[in-house]
């Protein structure tokens, strides 16, 4: 049984880089507070950063070798089909005993921790979980007192191009934070005021550190454009409203042990260009000696290699317009009959005779199981419009969020494999070399920051769906060019912001844990430390380890010296 109190309040997103320098000028009071009253700590979230998955770690407790899932993107190799998959793990508050509350925590799964209360996916960045509520009826409840999410078009937003558009994000997702605070009272003061664990979760900064990180940014190469004030202003609009957040929550639960913590850190992006669209033309120019994606003249000329796009222009169809989309497939005499079939047939015989109507090879997120995880399409990544050649080429790449990442064409796993086993290592040698001859025309440099291989000295044969054959960590081009396959690109920016500050970070207030700096922790240390905090032993399995008992080894160790 829980014999403490606990507060976690997540912020998803937050880098703490720009968290100190506002701290300085005095502007975020409250977590300049806790800092100062607390234990605290930067996180280091290792190469598990580059999954995309911070919040299923924190959700299930687990890092992704623990869990076996290794990126949010699967692919199938029978059907070379790929999606964007949820999670299907449980909470680890499933297996305590603390009365918890949970308010739009990503990649938790209510359904699965049946003694927990509270709502998610109601304005979360990439919720990892279909919206979802307990006791049932809350979600109307709230809707009915919150209404929707006020931000909602601002989640993704790519407002770079225009002042106004920046200026817009910025307040919306302000306004966002200020309903959250007012939401997070009402469930943990009002709707569930018994609660040993109240879990809290803010996703704007998130939202406007992708969008809006060139206006705080004065390296980032968009920093000279018009929209970089008011987006700068928005973003630290939106983190005096996250400080004003945490002053409320921490107020009105005095006795509470408290813990603020962002995952990992964020910074300029370096990989939308070169994984959603430069790789993917590298690897079929490679494989078939000719180019898909088409040049536009007035980004080939654009000052200093960054093509810029006008205020209402789109990124991702000014992308799918430079990429013939393949031809269909003909249909096939059996896809013929059964849509005549389905056509002629009454609904009895359909229903009797369904598995035959139905295609055989349809993609998995066409039906996923409704018990199952949520399944979301990646076709509109400029890199799936390959995907038609993926069978007949050697390499491809995969749709990404993050870094580059390579499936190789492997006989015995993909559906019709051309690289032999044997061939493996060697196949990667040549990608790998592939890779390192290109360089940005805009710097003369490499692109690449380094590759990564999951696979290391297990067969290939085993990797799993969520897995790649070569990952790749990029410096940041928008343009490719190599010796004999000729220039890629530019593209413009898609976000200006991404997932590439080195650290995440933690105050802990009202523990055992003395005030004061501990230095770097994993960031899967933080689940294990919420649990020991709540006074509950850490389940087998956890990953981590409890900052609790990391520090009380410590001091019995210097006790004992």
């Amino acid at each position: 049984m829980a014999t403490n109190k606990v507060l976690v309040i997540g912020l998803d997103g937050y880098e703490d880089s720009l968290g100190e320098q506002m701290m300085a000028l005095g502007e975020l009071p409250a977590l300049a507070r806790l800092k100062r009253m607390g234990a605290h700590m930067l996180l280091d979230h290792g190469p598990a950063q580059r999954t995309g998955l911070a919040w299923e770690h924190v959700a299930s407790g687990l890092s992704p070798e623990d869990a076996g899932r290794w990126a949010a993107v699967s692919f199938d190799p029978a059907t070379y089909s790929a999606w964007q998959e949820g999670t299907s793990l449980a909470p680890f508050t499933a297996r305590l005993e603390a009365r918890t509350v949970v308010f739009d925590a990503p990649y938790f799964d209510l359904r699965r921790a049946p003694n927990v209360q509270g709502l998610v996916n109601w304005g979360a960045h990439d919720p990892g979980i279909a919206s979802n509520s307990r006791p049932d009826d809350l979600l109307s409840e709230f809707f009915g007192r919150f209404g929707e999410y006020p931000a909602k078009p601002f989640i993704y937003a790519l407002p770079w191009s225009s002042p106004e558009k920046s200026r817009m994000t910025g307040e919306a997702l302000t306004q966002a934070v200020n309903t959250r605070t007012e939401a997070a009272l009402w469930l943990l003061q009002e709707r569930f005021p018994e609660w040993d664990l109240g879990f809290v979760v803010v996703s704007e900064p998130h939202s406007a550190l992708e969008a809006l990180w060139h206006g705080v940014d004065p390296a980032h190469p968009l920093h000279g454009l018009p929209s970089a004030e008011p987006a700068g202003e928005g973003l630290r609009s939106v983190y005096r409203a996250v400080d004003n957040l945490v002053g409320r929550l921490t107020e009105a639960f005095p006795e509470t042990t408290v813990l603020v913590f962002s995952m990992g850190g964020m910074g300029p992006n370096r990989s939308d260009a070169a994984s959603m669209v430069l790789l993917g033309e590298l690897l079929y120019r490679n494989a078939f000696g000719k180019t898909l994606l088409q040049q536009r003249p007035d980004w080939l000329a654009a000052r200093n290699g960054i093509p810029l796009l006008g205020p209402d222009e789109d990124w991702l169809r000014s992308l799918q317009s430079l990429i013939p989309a393949p031809a269909p497939a003909p249909r096939t005499l059996a896809s013929r009959l059964r849509k005549r079939l389905s056509a002629v047939l009454p609904e009895s015989l359909k229903s009797y005779l369904g598995p035959l109507l139905k295609p055989s090879s349809a993609a998995k997120t066409d039906a996923p199981d409704p018990s199952g995880p949520v399944r979301l399409r990646v076709e509109w990544m400029p890199v799936s419009r390959y995907r038609a050649f993926w069978p007949a080429m050697p390499a491809f790449a995969l749709p990404s969020f993050y870094d580059g990442r390579i499936r190789i064409n492997l006989k015995g796993r993909e559906r019709d494999g051309m690289v032999e086993p044997n061939q493996y290592r060697q196949v990667c040698d040549e990608l790998e070399s592939l890779l390192r001859s290109c360089t940005d025309p805009a710097t003369g440099e490499g692109v690449v920051e380094f590759i990564e291989r999951p696979a290391g000295d297990r067969d290939p044969l085993t990797l799993g769906q969520s897995e790649c054959d070569l990952v790749v960590v990029w410096k940041g081009p928008l343009a490719l060019e190599h010796p004999t396959l000729g220039q890629i690109g530019p593209i413009p920016y898609r976000r200006s912001g991404g997932h590439t500050g080195p650290y995440g970070m933690a105050y802990i207030v009202g523990s055992r844990l003395a005030p004061g700096d501990l230095g770097v922790h994993s960031s899967f240390d933080i689940v294990p430390t919420i649990i020991e905090l709540l006074g509950e032993s850490v389940p087998s399995g956890v990953s981590g380890t409890s900052l609790l008992a990391a520090r009380g080894h410590e001091r019995a160790m210097a006790v004992n010296a």
